[in-house]
């Protein structure tokens, strides 16, 4: 286990994808001299740095950034193994006397590594393969009938309809002979015990769509289509790698493949986005409270202001933290 000083701070930047979350860690780095350490699933992958609207060279630039684009998109991210690269990096922003600053949308990862995460077994590949297999032969609901025998703690958990929880759980009791939920009963990893302040941006629904969908425009002229070609020309990433659930692969990919125009495409990924906002809005709301909820839009530029809605709050806890960098 990596060591971590546990009075160190935490400051978590959360919210739905399109809401400012880069801009506003980055501006906390520069005032409290801090390190900006990646906490969504897809920034994570190198291949995908327009899709994933990943932070720029020059925004790299301005302060160090750890775990964006650290993984090849053939690699399996998990939960486990980002709590482990978020570790290394906040043990190393300790190091260097920076304060660590955890910015991204996967609600999941932030929680493992402040709560703990469940010690479920590594699943071996050829478990994994023959879940794939499996899913692929009788489609999610069948899949999902078949785990209700097996597993019907979790079947009841779960919508027949959702694929991937679906073949997590069944690959879970292929490999243990236990259900998940049974697994994630048990006693958890233990989290960081450091005092962490979380800031999560709420802005209201309207703006957030139509910058979703500018966002998405703007992908398209900056090269996400190329991008999309060159991944669909690798033969080596498997067809259930996590970041083919990229926004906007799927149906850029689709268009590759001329099963849909670039209008069609560029429309079903706006809608796909902004309804993947609306479900990320909804987890936080309910599974992880704040100490500070903003709900201005701070995603534009003439609302972005933390000098005087967000920073005197953080100036507060870090004084109180004992942090040095105020």
């Amino acid at each position: 286990m990596i060591d971590i000083p546990s009075s160190l701070p935490l400051v978590i930047v959360a919210g739905p994808t399109a809401s400012g979350k880069s801009a506003l860690a980055l501006a906390i780095a520069e005032r409290f001299r801090g390190m900006v350490i990646n906490a969504d699933s897809m920034q994570v992958y190198r291949d995908l740095h327009v899709l994933t609207a990943r932070p720029s060279a020059e925004e790299e630039a301005r302060a160090p950034h750890r775990l964006y684009g650290v993984l090849d998109a053939a690699e399996h991210g998990t939960a486990s193994r980002w709590c482990a690269l978020a570790r290394a990096a906040i043990a190393e922003a300790a190091s260097q006397r920076l304060l660590p600053i955890l910015c991204g949308g996967t609600g999941m990862y932030l929680r493992a590594l402040t709560e703990g995460l469940a010690r479920i077994p590594a699943i071996p590949a050829d478990i994994r393969a023959d879940a794939v297999a499996a899913l692929e032969e009788l489609g999610a609901a069948g899949l999902h009938a078949r785990l209700a025998e097996a597993d019907p703690e979790t079947a009841a958990r779960l919508k027949p309809g959702d694929s991937q929880r679906v073949l997590r759980a069944w690959e879970v009791w292929c490999a243990t002979g236990r259900g998940l939920t049974a697994w994630q009963r048990e006693a958890a990893d233990p989290g960081l015990p450091n005092p962490v302040y979380r800031i999560l941006l709420r802005p209201p629904r309207g703006p957030l769509y139509a910058r979703i969908d500018r966002r998405f425009q703007a992908m398209i002229a900056n090269g996400a289509l190329e991008e999309a070609r060159k991944f669909a020309e690798r033969c080596d990433i498997p067809p259930d790698a996590p970041v083919r659930k990229a926004h906007g692969l799927p149906e850029l990919l689709r268009h590759l493949r001329s099963e849909l125009t670039l209008a069609q495409a560029i429309e079903i990924a706006q809608t796909n986005t902004r309804h993947y906002a609306k479900r990320q809005t909804t987890w936080f709301r309910h599974q992880m409270p704040a100490e500070l909820v903003e709900e201005t839009d701070l995603g534009e530029k003439e609302n972005f202001n933390p000098e005087a809605r967000i920073f005197p709050f953080l100036v507060g806890y870090l004084l109180t933290a004992g942090y040095g960098g105020v």
